[in-house]
C-alpha cells in the first residue's frame, strides 16, 4: 500500500517518538535497529523528514531525533502525501488515467468505497495515537 520510503518513516517516527518521550533523543543507529531498517535508507529518510519539519533533530554528542508536540498531533494522512503524494488518494484501482464518476473503470465504486476507507483513517490517525498503541502494546513495531 505504501512504498518502501513511507513505511520506513512511518515506523520511524512512532520509533523517535516513543523514545523520547522522556526528553531525550535518539541517534540514527538505534532508530535504524528499532524499526529493522537498513542505516543507510533510514538516514536519508530522517534527513528528509528533518527538512519537511516533521521531525527535529539536535547535532553534538547529545544530539539525536525527537518530536514535538506538532510533530505528535500531525494526522498521518500529512507524512503519506508527502512521501507518496496523492496516489493512494486519488487513482484509480486499474491505473486507468481516464477513470471519473462519469467514465468509470470496472472496479471504480467498489474501490471508491476503499479508497475513502483509507483516507479516513489515516486523516483521523495522529502520531500520537500509533504511539500509544505501541506503549500499551497493542500494536508492535518489530517483533
Amino acid at each position: 500500500m505504501f512504498s518502501k520510503t513511507c513505511e520506513y518513516a512511518i515506523r520511524a517516527i512512532i520509533y523517535i517518538a516513543q523514545q523520547t518521550q522522556d526528553g531525550s533523543r535518539v541517534g540514527v543507529k538505534a532508530i535504524a535497529k528499532g524499526i529493522a531498517s537498513p542505516e543507510y535508507f533510514i538516514a536519508k529518510i530522517l534527513q528528509d523528514l528533518s527538512r519537511k519539519d516533521f521531525v527535529q533533530s539536535v547535532k553534538g554528542p547529545n544530539g539525536g531525533f525527537y518530536l514535538s508536540e506538532d510533530n505528535l498531533n500531525t494526522p498521518l494522512a500529512k507524512l503519506v502525501r508527502e512521501i507518496d503524494g496523492d496516489k493512494l488518494f486519488t487513482s484509480c484501482a486499474l491505473g486507468l488515467k481516464q477513470c471519473s464518476e462519469q467514465h468509470p473503470c470496472p472496479l471504480h465504486h467498489e474501490f471508491k468505497l476503499v479508497k475513502e476507507g483509507y483516507v479516513r483513517i489515516l486523516e483521523e490517525s495522529l502520531i500520537a495515537d500509533l504511539v500509544g498503541g505501541v506503549d500499551s502494546e497493542l500494536t508492535f513495531l518489530k517483533v
